[in-house]
């Protein structure tokens, strides 16, 4: 339920207002080097209040690592690392309790866990929980050294210049979706399995965990259904597998070719928008407009790249472990 992996198993706890959210990393290789300064490129990147059209909501992050680590190296034992929550405002949440907003997980939480959840700030649904997502992507990129991984964002609201697709929102005083890409270079040809632990299979997986994910493509994607199959077909180079073009994202029967990677997310408006909107209300047993108040993001698009970067080199990390052991065995 709360887990991921095979041999780079994540598992992730917390609430977005409880003292802490954390995860717990089991398999990550003894010896790996380890510290503070490590994790703080992406969490800064991940952050609120660092640009335009995201929350004002800022926490430290700073890592505390509990178990796992000795002397800056790992110890082969399962790591945990915990994220305090220090900037919260539950007062916000708690005048909205009796409406759900709608397109978030307000609804169908009350209806899973009988009215017994944390729904403050969103509870264990709430983004706040990626920065333990990006947290385990800092320790899987130190197993894949060679493999590089960088995502960035396309379009915000349909406009190429962000700026302009930000400013959008903020005239319809609303929030916006964008797409995000994300780009693997170095990857071994090899990885995956076909069917039901492809390559696209698992990150999938892996990139619909990310709150507000709501369409993945690899490669050509959706337009590949407008192509003919000799104009998709990527024509192979040279006995590397090299290909002239890279219609299939690096991808082929669900196993990396040794081309880049490259995929794309489509992410949903934030739910909770100053825009008014109409929902249920459980105390009254009717339907009322409502305008939620708070601190939230304008365009969750802005923070996503670090989050994708974090869960593809999960499960990049997972399946380079998957194949060394393997090769050991066989050997």
């Amino acid at each position: 339920m709360n887990s991921f992996g095979r041999f780079f198993k994540v598992s992730i706890f917390g609430e977005s207002h409880g003292p802490s959210v954390g995860i717990t990393i089991d398999g990550v290789p003894a010896g790996l080097p380890l510290q503070e300064e490590d994790f703080t490129v992406d969490i800064e990147r991940r952050k609120g209040g660092q640009q335009k059209g995201t929350t004002p909501r800022k926490e430290d992050d700073i890592p505390i690592f509990v178990t796992g680590i000795y002397n800056n190296k790992t110890t082969g034992a399962p790591l945990t690392i915990l994220f305090e929550n220090k900037n919260t405002r539950s007062g916000d949440y708690e005048k909205q309790r009796a409406v759900p907003r709608p397109g978030h997980a307000d609804f169908v939480a009350h209806q899973k866990f009988g009215g017994f959840e944390d729904f403050r700030g969103g509870g264990h649904f709430s983004g706040r929980l990626t920065v333990c997502l990006v947290a385990a992507g800092v320790v899987a990129k130190k197993i894949l050294s060679s493999i590089s991984i960088e995502a960035s964002i396309l379009e915000i609201g349909g406009e190429k210049d962000i700026e302009a697709g930000l400013q959008k929102a903020i005239n319809a005083k609303d929030s916006i979706g964008g797409i995000v890409e994300c780009r693997a270079t170095g990857l071994p040809a090899g990885l995956g399995e076909p069917f039901f632990d492809s390559v696209e299979s698992l990150i999938s997986h892996a990139a619909f965990s990310i709150p507000a994910i709501k369409g993945i493509e690899f490669g050509a994607g959706f337009a590949a259904a407008h192509m003919f199959g000799s104009v998709h077909n990527d024509a192979i180079i040279n006995e590397r597998g090299d290909t002239r073009t890279n219609y299939a994202g690096g991808i082929i029967g669900g196993i990396s070719t040794g081309n880049e990677l490259v995929f794309r997310v489509a992410v949903k408006p934030t739910s909770s928008t100053p825009k008014e909107q109409e929902s249920w209300n459980w105390e009254t047993k009717s339907v009322e407009t409502f305008s939620v108040k708070g601190r939230h993001d304008l365009c969750i698009a802005l923070r996503v790249p670090p989050v994708l970067e974090a869960v593809t080199a999960m499960v990049l990390a997972d399946l380079m472990l998957i194949e060394h052991r393997t090769l050991r065995v066989l050997e």
